[in-house]
């Protein structure tokens, strides 16, 4: 392995706590492109300061632009650029940090006319990602989400090497360090995938494992108080703390709710605008709670002045994860933050069917219950299921996920009238019962293709 290979991959079995943002004097940069605005007009720096505070950074000062196209070479025009190197000198900064994402040729070019470190937006997250992962799944998860990042940039750590001539014969020997870097990194990149899609593979047998289980999954823009409301509805104790993407594993608790029964809830990982893509596609395991969840609750931080973008931001993920068309109950939190109630009655009215709640005080949790629970049984059905007498599994079933409200015994048979999850007819039936709908009076099976899932 290469001098530049040994680095690459210690500094990731480090999860790169060396050569980060962390004990650093930052100078911000954030460009608003016609495309990409800016969320705050007041201070565009707001999210990308949290950031890089995150990482541990100490800020020394911003530098804001708004252009219609960005430069090829330094994103920022000359002026610009000028004007970062005053400010770095000026401040005495280590690192620049840019709120938007930069070509490998951007960064080479700007720390040549600086002569300090520069990163951007996604090298900053998976930054963070890289220092909050504590599970074996997240580390890996992590690595593979840096190291796609990083390949495509090897070559600016061997600019200052001289090529070989490559031809026949010569190949081999001839081969340039960066070459052979890049065929370690992309092998480790193969070996990382292949784990993956073994906890993936694991993980998808353990969700549908919960099939004939209410799953609800809590879903949101990184610190909007998911794991606080876990632990609210749950009575847990999991970590939470008033910082970015405390939570990187998802966490699954059951939740009893009185005269309904049991719900399997679960936290999962926060979201953020631009969250980059390599994460996403990296996440995909842990994310596939949320996948398979019969409910997505959308808990948004109802005090933050950006709630549209946040929330804007966490659908287009849950597009990327094809959960948008999911059944998903908006839940505005941190009601107690917001000191005129008038600017709560504002967001009710703009999200009518929004529960409103504190999940640090527990005010409007009742309401947030009776809707999840609305929303669970609205495609239920009332069925009669008949099976032998004998056949104490159905009995059973039916006992533990529906609502069985008459019993009769016929010749040797048992008839229940009850009612129950659209989606387990198939599974009652499985067992060896017959089932008709009461609305429709006609036997269940002729409408399973369109109205059950599997």
């Amino acid at each position: 392995m290469t001098h530049g290979a040994i680095a690459i991959a210690s500094s990731f079995e480090r999860t790169r706590q060396e050569s980060s943002v962390r004990q650093e004097r930052a100078v911000l940069v954030s460009v608003a492109l016609p495309d990409r605005p800016w969320a705050s007009a007041e201070n565009p720096c707001t999210e990308i300061r949290g950031l890089a505070e995150t990482a541990g950074a100490a800020i020394t000062g911003e530098v804001t632009q708004k252009r219609q196209n960005i430069h090829p070479g330094t994103y920022v025009g000359k002026g610009k650029v000028d004007e970062i190197v005053e400010r770095v000198k000026m401040t005495d900064a280590d690192v620049i940090i840019f709120d938007n994402d930069l070509s490998p040729g951007q960064v080479r070019n700007l720390e040549k006319a600086t002569g300090v470190k520069v990163i951007d937006r996604s090298e900053l997250i998976l930054d963070i990602f890289a220092t909050r992962a504590r599970t074996p799944e997240a580390k890996l998860q992590v690595e593979l989400a840096q190291l796609e990042y990083s390949l495509p940039r090897l070559k600016q750590m061997w600019t200052h090497l001289s090529r070989y001539q490559a031809g026949i014969g010569t190949r081999g020997p001839g081969e340039t360090q960066l070459e052979e870097d890049r065929r370690i990194v992309g092998g480790r990149i193969r070996d990382l995938k292949e784990k993956l899609n073994v906890v993936k593979a694991r993980k998808v047998r353990e969700v549908r494992t919960r099939a004939e289980e209410h799953t609800v999954s809590i879903v949101g823009y990184t610190n909007a108080g998911k794991s606080r409301l876990l632990n609210r509805l749950t009575h847990s104790d999991v970590f939470v703390q008033d910082q970015l993407f405390s939570t990187l594993d998802t966490r699954t608790r059951q939740w009893h709710i009185k005269d309904f029964g049991k719900i399997l809830l679960s936290d999962t990982v926060g979201f953020i605008r631009d969250l980059p893509h390599h994460l996403v596609a990296s996440f995909k395991a842990t994310l596939e709670e949320a996948r398979q969840a019969r409910l997505l609750l959308h808990v948004v931080d109802a005090s933050n002045p950006h709630l549209e973008e946040h929330t804007s931001a966490v659908n287009s993920v849950l597009k990327e994860l094809e959960c948008d068309t999911k059944p998903t109950l908006l839940v505005l939190n941190k009601i107690d933050k917001i000191a005129d109630r008038g600017d709560l009655n504002l967001l009710l009215a703009r999200y009518p069917k929004a529960v409103a709640i504190s999940s640090a005080t527990g005010e409007g949790i009742d309401q947030l219950t009776a809707s999840v629970v609305e929303a669970l049984t609205a495609d239920f059905v009332e069925a009669e299921v008949t099976a032998d007498a004998a056949n104490g599994k159905v009995q059973a079933y039916l006992a533990a996920h529906a609502e069985v409200y008459r019993q009769e015994f016929r010749d040797g048979k048992v008839v229940l009238r009850c009612r129950l999850p659209r989606y387990l007819v198939r599974h009652v039936m499985a067992e060896g019962a017959e089932l008709r709908t009461i609305e429709k009076g006609v036997p269940a099976c002729e409408e399973l293709e369109s109205a059950t899932t599997s």
